[in-house]
């Protein structure tokens, strides 16, 4: 396969880049290593960086010899880890300008996606997509392709038109849609590959509202003729699975309100209409999604499934995604539900959702492209620092993505993974042909982590 069909077929996988420098950072104070958000992560410095100017933060990528950006952190393993220094922009939170005639808005790195949507609400902006956790950066997220879903909706990045990013060399650069073609489609989606970015200008659209509801035991064999009808039914919908008896569990359908008073379909291709609300994984309490039942709100409020002032998702988990494109999407199911015994036992809930086209050299679609993605458990009962245990589960969690991966190659020949634990050498080759050299003989220095598709350098 060569990379243009690689490109179009894929999401990439890369490890992190270090920037270089020429003189060892001494921070003013060490503070307390870092964990990930999943907890089965702790960073191995306590050196970590909280700029508040611009200026702060050239002066630390210049007085360091390794550093790591840090986002809200929603990432699995060691690509945004060093020994020696990480940067936070969590204090660059804030909205820097609103052009509501040309309806863009300039945004601060660190700020999360929870925080810039109900400001754009009140002024009568939306996002085209948002994804299912809003506690995440917006740099982070543009910055791995992140997704949302919708067979007629990019991922996150497709509503960058701007970047602003501080390189290597401590240098400040801007990009544009309009103005850097082929270089700004590099630099939008590059792992934190160019540097430490610092701003970004999104592409609005006027606000709407939206409803979701919930279809319950959705046949899988229903998807084999009906997948694009059944992905398109809404404006962006997903389907969870635990892969056991050929079924779906739940089928979340989140549509725009065109009319109020339009009642939802009782059955969704034999899907019954659920009357109450649910998390993914059926067990747990819907306290913490966001509500269904067909009940109109705020874009921002139906559009991801778990709410910003609660815990999101399942807590102690670690996730691997799986691309192919749309046409062998139910052929691909097929291959996990054989797979049953193998993956079951590890598994909290798998989400299956489909993605339009990116144009982004580095991004996760060129044609829209479902994928599914499992959530693996570490296991009930495993403190965290418990580490002989929970390297155990970890590694039941890698070998079950083993058993999936080499399945997919041998069926469809087409998927592309991202796993805790993963490496693919060819995406790795894409980031780093797309960065080029670095100013002043700095050249970014590729060390090959495997990645999911929340986290990068600048691990959001």
């Amino acid at each position: 396969m060569n990379k243009r069909t690689f490109l179009k077929t894929s999401s990439v996988i890369a490890g992190g880049a270090l920037l270089a420098g020429d003189i060892s950072c001494a921070p003013e104070e060490k503070k307390e290593h870092l964990t990930n958000w999943a907890g089965n992560l702790r960073y191995s410095t306590g050196n970590v960086h909280y700029p508040n100017t611009i200026g702060e933060v050239q002066d630390v990528i210049k007085k360091s010899q390794k550093l790591t950006a840090l986002g809200s952190r929603h990432s699995f393993n060691t690509i945004a880890d060093n020994t020696e220094n990480q940067v936070s922009l969590s204090h660059f939170n804030k909205v820097v300008s609103l052009d509501k005639l040309a309806g863009t808005v300039t945004v601060e790195s660190g700020m999360k996606y929870g925080e810039l949507a109900p400001y754009l609400h009140e002024n009568g902006f939306a996002l085209h997509n948002l994804a299912s956790l809003p506690h995440i950066s917006i740099a982070g997220a543009v910055a791995t392709a992140t997704h949302g879903s919708g067979i007629k909706n990019g991922n996150l990045s497709t509503a960058v038109l701007g970047i602003e990013f501080i390189n290597a060399a401590g240098e400040l650069v801007n990009l544009t849609k309009k103005n850097d073609g082929d270089k700004f489609n590099g630099a939008v989606v590059a792992l934190g590959a160019f540097g430490v970015v610092t701003k970004l200008t999104l592409e609005l659209q006027p606000t709407f509202n939206m409803k979701q509801v919930v279809y319950r035991n959705l046949a899988m064999s229903e998807l084999e003729k009906n997948f694009n009808e059944i992905m398109g039914s809404g404006y962006s919908v997903s389907l969870f699975t635990d892969w056991k008896n050929k079924n779906i569990n739940e089928v979340w359908v989140k549509s725009k309100v065109e009319n109020e008073n339009d009642a939802a379909r009782p059955e969704l291709f034999g899907a019954k209409l659920s009357q109450q609300n649910l998390h993914p994984i059926e067990t747990e309490s819907a306290e913490n999604c966001t509500d269904q039942m067909g009940v109109p709100g705020p874009w921002y409020e139906r559009m991801p499934h778990f709410k910003m002032g609660f815990k999101p998702s399942a807590g102690k988990e670690l996730q691997a995604e799986y691309f192919v494109p749309i046409e062998h999407a139910y052929e691909a199911m097929m291959v996990f539900e054989k797979l049953t015994e193998k993956i079951t036992p590890h598994l909290f809930i798998s989400e299956i959702r489909a993605i339009a086209a990116d144009g982004r050299q580095s991004g996760s679609a060129d044609d829209s492209a479902p994928f599914v993605r499992a959530r693996f458990r570490r296991g009930p009962g495993v403190r965290r620092d418990d580490c002989r245990l929970a390297r155990r589960r970890c590694a039941a969690v890698r070998r079950a993505g083993r058993h999936a991966r080499r399945a997919l190659r041998r069926q469809t020949g087409a998927a592309r993974w991202l796993e805790p634990d993963s490496v693919q050498p060819r995406a790795a080759r894409v980031v780093r042909e797309s960065v080029g050299a670095w100013p002043r003989g700095r050249r970014a220095r590729h060390r090959p982590c495997g990645v999911d598709a929340r986290q990068a350098v600048v691990s959001r």
